[in-house]
């Protein structure tokens, strides 16, 4: 009792403050009790307004109201996700009203694999992003959309490059070797995400602005019910349809953006440089011959390749319906400039859609066609290291005619610049710029038709065929100027070019069954069928090193590759509601693929799920405050065949020599055949997911949120082990080795602190932990084998700093620990001696420890926005705890020994280096090893709405939005969060100003 008592006086008091700021008028006091139509609850925070006026007031905890008005006035009564009511007051003092939950409230639906659910009717983990949700800003693939709205699902961007690509990682990789990616869904097309060449974001291919909501299938018991492309979670993207009923709608939204760059490396100045090197020159470390390279010039060679990038966006629409076909059309055009100079990208979208009904509407037809152009300028990218590093005592250019003007570092510098290059020196960072034109033409086009037919003589059954067919061809070139010094030729430049076909065809039959069985409170939802897919890739690489004056091609490449895998499944799901309280959902898939022995083809993925609504039992009807509580648990299995350099591993294959590899017999050149690898026993890696879970609501949703529990186990992965040489032509061999698993939990809630006509504000959350550990990698167990080395970094030969060992995460990092003097200065050559046996201690590997990992422990998302009239405010950040990036910047570029060559130049290197004050490489130094942990603010917007622009139908919307706003952490490099943990040459993300447009009428 003094419970409620305090929650009742809680709301009260929350009433008051959240409508504290209006103004009462005079009159009569009405007062009044407002209900739940159905359950008859009362609802506390129901906003009651005067119409027309910003007099309101809220519900109490017992559902009950006080507000001054007029006899003549109107009240208006409204609540989320419930129908408002106008009640005149004609001179009553009491007014009680009953509410109607919403029919959109009712029906909200969630798409699935093969079908929809109702939300409520949900029993795995699943999350819906709707498009009012999306993040803001200049947007160019869907993965960025959903960045941080989502628990469990992390988005890391490789870089800032225009197109760039994004690792997306649902509750952590299950595998080491086979892909990690989710698998897409578009429009009901599984399609494949196959790297295109020339492009390096496959899903850049379709317009964020054409997409209406991206649901992700986190557990098994959702996933399933696509087998053996689940086993990494599944996001099904949902693009904008036309319906019945709304009228003809013009849409045209604009904007331009300006990108400029938020941190550049810190390296030493000319002025700085001279010093340095001066210092080492007196300290007898670098001969005093070094001093004479150096040049007269202060360039500041990271301002001369980034620039300030301008791009713009432009979308138009068309929808409506004719007759009983619905339709929209859609046409896309972005142009995004990169903050390197020569960086740019291109994009042509086109969609249309129509889905129209035949027969008395028991015949539907949706039919779903997507084109895109995407024309791409790289930059080359060594330019970033380049600038790091050129001597800042150069000129740009000093009249060298072999390389055009430009500063290079010859044979003989100081006697004649127009010698030839040096080849190992580092290469004028404007050069790179300017003579390597690469470029790259990308067409792709995906079209499916999805056909239902609901039958007459049994209405509850429904056949459905979706066909689909996906079609992309890539050209493109990269081409090196003869004037270029890191890789001088005569007379004709370096040339390659290439061209990529991928096709995917698809047909998916099944029938579905839905029926109410009311006479004992019973709903069954059956679906079961056959799915046939097709996976065609074909690549020619044309590589053309130089060529003689005579015609005469020297050194060339030429690699043709066609490969080609199917994938043939039946499937089946079982959903079954007893008393709108128990939900049981069971769901099969029996896959197989050609990437198997016939001994290993066939793999079947089962699951299991149940739900509990505990807000619909008895024992909880008088719990007014509760609007929603439910229970989920979850089993199944999932596979993995995404076995990514390889369609056939199982099958003994032989690789052709390039042609340099040629043997001559008299004047004809002969090629070579070398075996590849193979595993003919080779079969489905296997995750296990288990899932714990729960949803609620209170106070009629005001407050809503979730809460999972998960394990995945992995089974047989598919990973390397090493084999004996001379036993083909690899020192690896794929297998299945081994096992993985990753435990965590997230939670989301969202809260609608203020809910009134004219003012609101909501603010989302998202909590996520995922524990990732390698268990088995050998087939027996092997108390000696320590893992294997992965992470390779810039700098020596081969060189590694990440392991993939038993008992510890995945891409662990394995260094030495530096042994620092008493000023706290890290002592050169000097680490920890692990195992106590003295001697070299570097030169023992058992005397590393493993330092943290790439994976954050945590991540939270966060966002608010606030509507107040025709104005609205929205953000969105994200908070990563515990992710460890190691400095290959640092660690390759903070040493003085690298201001000097004896080959004949001078380098610039990094201000760090007065931390550590290293001469020589200490790459296994764990002081290059640096907690990431960051607080990026991805968005800020602000936004106006004109209801009424020259006439009633046209609108129109005005919004300036700060993408990648701020950052805050203490990370020495330029950006925290880096794919995989090793920071080398990343192209920059900008920070960029967006301001645009959208109009409707």
């Amino acid at each position: 009792m003094k419970k409620e008592f305090f929650i009742r006086r809680f709301f009260v008091l929350l009433a008051f403050i959240m409508y504290g700021g209006f103004t009462f008028g005079q009159g009569v006091t009405v007062t009044g009790t407002i209900t739940d139509v159905t359950s008859k609850d009362p609802l506390p925070g129901v906003t009651v307004l005067i119409k027309g006026t910003s007099t309101g007031t809220a519900t109490s905890m017992d559902g009950k109201y006080l507000i001054q008005a007029k006899a003549n006035d109107v009240l208006v009564f409204s609540f989320v996700g419930y129908e408002a009511q106008e009640i005149p007051v004609n001179g009553r003092s009491v007014i009680d009203i009953a509410l109607k939950v919403s029919s959109e409230s009712l029906d909200e639906v969630v798409v699935i694999g093969y079908g929809t659910v109702k939300k409520t009717d949900l029993t795995g983990s699943v999350t819906t992003v709707s498009s009012k949700d999306f993040n803001k800003g200049s947007i160019t693939s869907p993965q960025e959309l959903i960045v941080g709205k989502s628990a469990g699902v992390v988005v890391t961007s490789t870089g800032g490059a225009p197109g760039s690509n994004s690792t997306v990682r649902i509750r952590g990789g299950s595998s080491l070797k086979a892909n990690n990616d989710p698998l897409y869904v578009i429009d009901g097309f599984p399609i494949d995400n196959t790297t295109i060449s020339g492009l390096a974001n496959p899903l850049m291919t379709i317009n964020p602005s054409d997409i209406e909501s991206v649901t992700v299938l986190k557990d098994a018991s959702a996933a399933a019910i696509y087998g053996s492309r689940a086993s990494n979670g599944v996001i099904i993207i949902t693009t904008k349809k036309g319906s019945l009923g709304v009228p003809f709608k013009v849409s045209y939204n604009s904007n331009v953006s300006v990108g400029v760059p938020v941190k550049l490396i810190d390296v030493m100045d000319a002025k700085e440089f001279r010093a340095a090197l001066q210092a080492q020159i007196d300290a007898g470390k670098i001969t005093g011959a070094a001093i004479n390279y150096l040049g007269t010039a202060n360039t500041d060679w990271q301002k001369e390749i980034y620039r300030n990038a301008i791009s713009t966006d432009q979308n138009v629409s068309v929808m409506g319906a004719v007759k009983k076909v619905p339709y929209r059309a859609s046409y896309g055009y972005t142009s995004q400039n990169g903050l390197l100079d020569n960086s740019n990208i291109k994009r042509s979208t086109l969609d249309i859609g129509v889905s129209p009904s035949f027969l008395d509407d028991h015949l539907s037809v949706n039919v779903n066609v997507k084109g895109m152009n995407i024309d791409n300028d790289f930059s080359n990218t060594d330019a970033i290291g380049s600038a790091v590093e050129f001597d800042p005592t150069q000129p740009i250019r000093n009249g060298n005619t072999r390389f055009g003007g430009y500063t290079a570092w010859t044979n003989s510098p100081l006697t004649d610049i127009n010698a030839l290059p040096n080849n190992i020196a580092t290469h004028n960072p404007v050069t790179r710029l300017k003579y390597r034109d690469n470029t790259s033409n990308v067409k792709r086009a995906i079209a499916n038709a999805q056909l239902g037919y609901k039958f007459h003589f049994l209405p509850e059954l429904r056949a459905n065929l979706n066909l689909g067919y996906d079609y992309t061809d890539s050209k493109g070139h990269d081409n090196t100027d003869t004037l270029a010094s890191w890789s001088y030729r005569e007379p004709e430049k370096n040339y390659k070019t290439y061209s990529q076909n991928l096709k995917t065809s698809l047909l998916d039959f099944f029938f579905n069954y839905q029926k109410d069985l009311s006479s004992i409170s019973s709903k069954i939802d059956a679906t079961a069928g056959y799915s046939w897919q097709h996976f065609y890739r074909e690549k020619n690489d044309f590589n053309r090193p130089w060529k003689e004056t005579n015609g005469v091609y020297i050194g060339a490449n030429d690699v043709v590759t066609k490969n080609e895998n199917f994938l043939v499944s039946f499937f089946g799901r079982l959903n079954y509601t007893l008393l709108d309280r128990y939900l049981l959902t069971l769901t099969v898939r029996d896959d197989g693929s050609s990437r198997f022995s016939k001994d290993n083809r066939w793999g079947l993925f089962p699951s299991a799920a149940f739900a509990w609504k505990i807000k619909n039992e008895s024992f909880l009807s008088g719990v007014s405050y509760l609007s929603d509580l439910k229970l989920r648990l979850g089993y199944g299995v999932t596979g993995q065949q995404d076995i990514s350099d390889n369609y056939w591993p199982y099958l003994p294959t032989y690789a052709i020599s390039q042609q340099g590899a040629y043997y001559q017999f008299g004047n004809e050149f002969y090629p070579t055949q070398r075996p590849n690898r193979y595993d003919a026993n080779i079969k489905w890696e296997e995750t296990t997911t288990s899932n714990i879970g729960f949803d609620f609501g209170l106070f009629n949703d005001r407050v809503v949120g979730s809460f999972d529990y998960y394990k995945r186990v992995t089974d047989n992965l598919i990973n390397e082990i090493p084999i004996a040489a001379g036993t083909n032509f690899s020192n690896f061999l794929i297998t299945n080795v081994g096992s993985l698993e990753n435990t965590g939990y997230e939670a989301t809630l969202g809260i609608r602190i203020i809910s009134t006509k004219e003012l609101s504000w909501e603010v989302n959350g998202t909590f996520s932990r995922n524990l990732n550990k390698i268990t088995k990698l050998t087939r027996v167990n092997d108390p000696n084998y320590v893992g294997y080395d992965v992470g390779d970094i810039s700098g020596g030969v081969g060189n590694k700093v990440q392991i993939n060992s038993v008992g510890h995460p995945a891409n662990s990092f394995l260094l030495f620990k530096q042994v620092y003097d008493s000023n706290g200065n890290p002592i050169e050559g000097l680490y920890v001696d692990k195992t106590g046996t003295g001697g070299n201690v570097a030169g023992n590997n058992a005397n590393k420890y493993y330092l943290g990992k790439p994976a954050a422990d945590y991540i939270i998302g966060l966002s608010s926005r606030l509507n107040y009239k025709n104005f609205d405010l929205s953000f969105s950040g994200r908070l990563s705890i515990g992710n460890y990036v190691y400095n290959n910047n640092n660690s390759n570029r903070a040493l003085y020994q690298q201001m000097y060559n004896q080959s004949g130049y001078t380098s610039n290197i990094l201000s760090a280096v007065s931390e550590t004050k290293f001469f020589t490489a200490q790459y296994w130094s764990d002081t290059y090893l640096e907690d990431a942990s960051f607080f990026r603010m991805d968005n800020i917007s602000l936004g106006y709405q004109f209801n009424k622009l020259l006439t009633e139908k046209l609108k129109g919307r005005l919004n300036f939005t700060v993408q990648n706003a701020f950052v805050i952490t203490k990370y020495s490099g330029l950006d925290p969060e880096v794919d995989g943990g090793i920071d080398n040459n990343i192209y920059p993300r900008p920070r960029t100003f967006i301001l645009g447009i959208q109009i409707d009428f």
